[in-house]
C-alpha cells in the first residue's frame, strides 16, 4: 500500500494515487477509496485493479489539508493503508482512521 503524491504548480492543489499491492487484496474483485474527500460514501471512488492484482486510483485534492480515509475489499472488509501518513481513532468503533497530508 502507499501514497504517490505530485503537486500542481503553486502548490494548491495535489494528485495523489492510492495503491493497494496484491498482497492486501489477495483475490479481490472490487476495491474503493472511501474517505472524507467523498464525503464517505462507498461506492464513489472505485479503484482500478491492474494486471498484477494490485488496486490503483488518484484523486486531485486540495494542498494544505488532512484527509481521512479507509479502504473497502468486496464491500465487506475494511483495511486501512500501511503507508498512511498517520492514523487517527474513528468515531465509530475500536478502529483507527488512515490519513493523507497534502
Amino acid at each position: 500500500m502507499g501514497l504517490i503524491k505530485k503537486y500542481a504548480k503553486g502548490n494548491k492543489t495535489c494528485s495523489v494515487t492510492f495503491s493497494l499491492p496484491k498482497e492486501a487484496v489477495k483475490t479481490a474483485k472490487t476495491a474503493f477509496l472511501v474517505g472524507e474527500f467523498n464525503n464517505w460514501q462507498i461506492h464513489t471512488t472505485p479503484m482500478k485493479k491492474a494486471t498484477d492484482g494490485s488496486f490503483k486510483v488518484a484523486l486531485e485534492l486540495k494542498a494544505g489539508r488532512e484527509y481521512q480515509y479507509r479502504y473497502l475489499i468486496d464491500d465487506k472488509t475494511w483495511e486501512n493503508d500501511f503507508k498512511a501518513d498517520k492514523y487517527v481513532p474513528s468515531p465509530y468503533g475500536a478502529c483507527d482512521n488512515s490519513v493523507v497530508i497534502v
